[in-house]
């Protein structure tokens, strides 16, 4: 039987981030990523030669989960994509809205809290952050809107940053959510 390593590497970031979701970051230990995935921690350490590079995985699997779901979101849309019309696609499509979502915002909210005490994942911690950021920033900036771009960037993503940890703690519904930041777009684009 011959093994599909990419399945397999697959397989493995998709049990941390279940194990993130679900207890924490902290409780993703190589042993407990085996039992989650439902291999061998050997196995574990052949894919993954530290917790450092299995961390990093897991990271880009889900930037890569996030862009698909935004992809998603602005195709949704109709084409072709206005600056308004991105943004809200964009930026919904990071709120915790369903459980798929709910799943890689908590998995991804335990990264970037694990950024903030180890000094070795700032950056990489940083680098969807920040590349968001830029992204964010140039629709702003073409849509023309009054005021700063680079500020109306940072204030949107603060906002869905704020209510991405208000529709996990139950604070509000990921429909309540959406509201409230289509509310905020509709003030920045009148």
């Amino acid at each position: 039987m011959r093994v599909d390593h990419e399945e397999r590497r697959l397989q493995i970031t998709e049990a941390v981030v279940r194990i993130a979701a679900s207890r924490g970051l902290q409780a993703a230990s190589m042993r407990e990523v085996a039992a989650e995935a439902g291999v061998s921690l050997r196995l574990v350490q052949y894919y993954f030669h530290t917790k450092q590079e299995l961390l990093a995985a897991v990271l880009a699997y889900l930037g890569e989960q996030l862009g698909r779901r935004v992809a998603r979101e602005v195709a949704a849309l109709g084409e072709p994509a206005t600056p308004r019309t991105f943004l809200y696609g964009a930026l919904t499509a990071l709120l915790p809205t369903d459980e798929e979502s709910r799943r890689i915002v908590l998995a991804y909210t335990a990264h970037f809290a694990l950024t903030l005490t180890e000094p070795d994942q700032a950056a990489a911690g940083l680098s969807y952050a920040n590349a968001l950021r830029d992204v964010v920033t140039e629709q702003f900036s073409q849509a023309k809107v009054s005021g700063d771009p680079h500020a109306r960037a940072a204030v949107a993503l603060a906002l869905v940053s704020g209510l991405q940890l208000s529709v996990l703690a139950g604070q509000y519904t990921g429909g309540e959510a959406v509201t409230l930041l289509t509310g905020h777009l509709d003030e920045v684009f009148r």
